[in-house]
């Protein structure tokens, strides 16, 4: 297979094929040989997390238990309206609950401790009701060692703050017990065997300067995603952030959805409404740091610097600017495990996108540290075990209390085994990010003439994955977009997107040029790029520009943190072409279900012609990169004989292209080897211009005629 297996690249959550498999951390090394002089490592870190297990089994009563925390900590409500309000602050010598419910008398309501250092009280119900009333605000007072005023906090396990603005970036925590609660009406989705992630963010989901809510995105967005295919939503800066530029990346409420975008309900609509659509819905959430807060996040809770971070330099990220968790300590990971959980349990997540997981697995957090492969880099003093074996506990409870939970690595050091199970030593995650493939378009658009593209490279890099661990490619996210960089169109297109992406003007080289290859790279990131594919929302159709949020430098401007989806909306305008692509992709990928396919085998990699040629699930993929070169009765090799006909085609008119590809041609297979496949078809394969063929007999006339159109089958 070009250096690839032709066998099927399944992911290692099932056995391997060989003997018995040792239960000591090192079933991996016979996956993967060249793991075995660290089996010592392997069997530490494995050792480590059966030992967490043991000690949650003996004293916590199980996983399960132990990671529903949010029931014992924070504030909860009993049947007869009695609220409970439970706290760690072990470094505390009193501590008081203070609030509107008490005209924020900091002495009349003091709270109990423990001999762990957890904080209580209790109030009963008044004439049958809540004690405190539904979302009013509340505080928690301390008197701390060596300072005479009091230091006054959001509680940790809090559910709902607010801020406003006008009066102070300080959150206000509130007690959110709400008289009636959400019903849940649609059952969570099956777990998609192709994963097609549509990355959103709900507060620019809007072409309007503003930061948008929950409900517009469940009566907008749901059914944009819905037809265009997608059956994954990744929702980013979900969790409480205190500040909206940080992208939300700096939770200083970790139980709390943010205030900015509505209620609680109100997600939960969202996520109920995705998942009547057959849609599941990952919550992109932040474990690897914390706001560095004071006043409104976990920093300096009960005025130690040590209570759910590590103490000093070591609880800090210098280029975050941020607080770093003790990942060894047991109330932390009651903590996080907790986390995790509550937005499985209370929102009905299916899962989660681990941000800065590379931070979390390295002592040195990947700052000033380039990774070249070498295994030795994965291993030793720079890993930080205790954060690998959190990511193991993550795993281990969500998969085995939600067997279809979904979870993603961001990590850009290619560690070994981080999705595999734990019972092989494995850190148990179901994906991780082939971060190097949206790299290498951007170095290429930046430094290289297309004429200098290098198939082979394209191809290693859209391959070069861990054999058996399964990939997400994408040619570009979120990070692309932000402010300093360009979405792809955009450097494709630059200034002409201002002057030419409209019907009416000319369809000049430079856009014709950027239609064509936006096509061409989604098309084969999502063929061969890996298990899963990735879309950050808006670059579906090219979205111009890039993504900068309001702030003090641009004058707190909304004019990029929005995302204009009135463009492939407009019908005299070139986005809408792009849009029909994409959508056709996606159901197509639905029928043929190329992601979860073995991996292709690659029969082609002309460099002279710049033409790829590969198959993947019964498809026949050809891409002529050739920035002038068209190539009549190009012969191509495929496996399978018999009569084939476009399913996909970059050059038809409704995608942008200039329609020089008759879709009605049926292309017949010659008995004789090619580019060692045992049959060949010829084929018209014009400049920049990319298609899929599939064996007769597997279309269906209706579905071919509605997936040309981007409206699924």
């Amino acid at each position: 297979m070009d250096a690839l297996n032709e066998t099927s690249s399944q992911s290692i959550k099932g056995n391997p094929s060989s003997g018995n498999v040792a239960n000591d951390g090192t079933g991996v090394i016979a996956l993967d040989p060249y793991l075995e002089p660290f089996a010592p490592a392997l069997k530490s870190r494995y050792a480590k997390a059966q030992e967490w297990m043991q000690t949650i089994d003996a004293h916590e009563g199980g996983l399960e238990k132990f990671s529903r925390g949010y029931e014992k900590f924070g504030f909860n409500v009993s049947s007869d309206n009695t609220i409970t309000y439970r706290e760690w602050a072990p470094n505390a010598l009193r501590a008081y609950l203070i609030g509107d419910f008490n005209g924020w008398n900091r002495d009349s309501h003091e709270m109990k401790r423990d001999p762990y250092g957890v904080w209580e009280i209790t109030f009963p119900p008044v004439d049958g009701r809540p004690a405190i009333e539904h979302d009013s605000k509340l505080k928690i007072s301390l008197v701390v060692p060596n300072d005479h005023a009091r230091q006054e906090r959001i509680p940790a396990w809090i559910t709902r703050v607010t801020q406003d603005l006008s009066v102070s970036p300080v959150y206000d925590a509130r007690f959110w017990n709400p008289p009636h609660k959400y019903e849940f009406k649609n059952p969570r989705p099956p777990k998609p065997q192709s994963a097609r992630i549509y990355e959103a963010h709900v507060g620019i989901s809007s072409p309007d300067p503003k930061i948008a809510t929950y409900k517009e995105f469940t009566q907008n967005m749901l059914p944009r995603i819905h037809k265009l295919g997608y059956n994954t939503i990744q929702l980013m800066a979900v969790m409480e952030h205190a500040y909206y530029a940080s992208f939300g990346y700096q939770i200083n409420s970790f139980f709390a959805a943010s205030s900015r975008y509505g209620f609680p309900d109100d997600l939960k609509e969202l996520i109920d409404t995705a998942h009547g659509l057959g849609i599941t819905v990952l919550l992109d959430v932040v474990h690897s740091h914390a706001s560095k807060n004071v006043l409104d996040g976990l920093n300096m809770f009960d005025n130690s610097d040590h209570l759910y971070f590590h103490e000093g330099a070591r609880g800090r990220h210098e280029l975050w600017d941020s607080r770093l968790f003790n990942y060894g300590h047991h109330e932390v990971i009651r903590f996080l495990l907790s986390n995790l959980r509550f937005w499985m349990d209370e929102y009905r997540f299916d899962g989660f996108r681990f941000d800065g997981v590379t931070s979390m697995l390295y002592t040195h957090h990947g700052i000033g540290t380039g990774f070249s492969g070498g295994y030795h880099e994965y291993f030793g003093p720079n890993v930080d075990e205790d954060g690998v074996v959190y990511l193991m506990l993550a795993n281990e409870m969500l998969h085995t209390l939600f067997p279809d939970a979904i979870t993603i690595a961001e990590d850009v050091s290619g560690m070994p085994a981080l999705c595999v199970k734990l019972s092989l030593g494995g850190i148990g995650f179901d994906y991780r990010l082939a971060m190097a493939v949206p790299d290498l378009y951007i170095k290429w658009l930046k430094e290289k003439q297309d004429i200098e593209w290098d198939m082979g490279a394209l191809c290693h890099t859209l391959t070069n994955r861990r054999h058996g661990e399964k990939t997400i490619a994408y040619a570009e996210s979120h990070d692309q977009a932000l402010v300093g960089d360009k979405t792809l169109l955009f450097w494709l297109c630059d200034s002409e997107m201002y002057t030419n992406m409209s019907v009416l003007s000319p369809f000049t080289p430079v856009i014709e040029r950027g239609l064509a290859l936006h096509k061409m790279i989604r098309l084969i990131t999502h063929g061969l790029g890996g298990e899963a594919y990735l879309n950050f929302e808006g670059n579906e159709f090219g979205h111009p520009e890039w993504l900068d949020f309001p702030r003090e430098g641009n004058s707190n401007s909304f004019h990029y943190a929005r995302r204009q989806f009135n463009l492939p909306d407009d019908p005299d305008l070139r986005y809408g072409s792009l849009n029909a692509f994409d959508a056709a992709m996606q159901w197509a990928e639905e029928k043929y279900g190329w992601l979860h396919s073995p991996q292709a085998y690659i029969s082609l990699k002309n460099e002279e012609d710049k033409v790829i040629v590969f198959e993947r699930a019964g498809l026949l993929w050809i891409f002529n990169f050739h920035p002038s070169a068209s190539f009549t009765d190009y012969r191509v090799g495929v496996e399978e004989g018999g009569t084939y006909q476009i399913v996909v085609n970059t050059d038809r008119k409704d995608f942008g292209g200039l329609g020089r590809i008759d879709e009605g041609t049926r292309f017949f297979s010659t008995d004789m080897s090619w580019n060692g496949r045992r049959n060949f078809v010829q084929v018209y394969l014009p400049t920049r211009t990319a298609m899929v063929l599939a064996k007769e007999e597997t279309l269906d006339p209706n579905w071919k005629s509605n997936i040309s159109l981007g409206f699924g089958y």
